[in-house]
């Protein structure tokens, strides 16, 4: 990576920028209007102002973070915590435009999001999990049957049908 755009604020930016001076590569800041003259901003090579204070308009604002990357040549952008951390719309947004997110791609957020999808994800690389029922037939007899299969005591959690 040549340059990282900093999409957070506050503390956290903190840490990233400094470590980010120890590995010397060329850190910006983002800010809002109210953050202007906050210790992340001056710890930067560069900052660029994103919007006004309200954090919808700013810090969550995915454009304004995707135009201060491609003005200030950024070819990665590191998300800190929080915020668009675990966005999966903001990861595929940069992915689309050959901007590295320093975290998960899209497609493990969106895989991530899904509590079923997860458990098969690491099941499949190989992560020891828990027995269970995933399937779906959600009736009490059948999900006695399972129950009575792996064995008490029993743990129920509710599930989006959509993962």
């Amino acid at each position: 990576m040549h340059k990282i755009l900093i999409a957070n604020r506050g503390e956290i930016a903190v840490r990233v920028i400094r470590a980010c001076k120890e590995l010397e590569v060329p850190v910006v800041a983002v800010y809002s209007e109210a953050d202007r003259k906050s210790l992340h901003v001056q710890l930067a090579d560069e900052a660029v102002c994103i919007g006004p204070p309200p954090p919808l308009e700013s810090y969550l604002n995915m454009n304004a973070l995707l135009e201060a990357a491609r003005a200030t040549g950024c070819d990665a952008v590191h998300p800190g915590y929080g915020f668009l951390a675990e966005n999966e719309r903001f990861a595929g947004l940069l992915e689309k435009n050959n901007i590295t997110f320093i975290g998960p791609r899209s497609s493990v957020i969106r895989s991530m999001g899904s509590k079923q999808a997860a458990k098969r994800m690491v099941a499949q690389a190989g992560v020891p999990v828990v027995p269970g029922y995933h399937g779906d037939d959600q009736g009490t007899a059948a999900l006695v049957g399972h129950a009575r299969e792996v064995g008490l005591p029993v743990l129920v959690k509710a599930a989006s049908r959509t993962g």
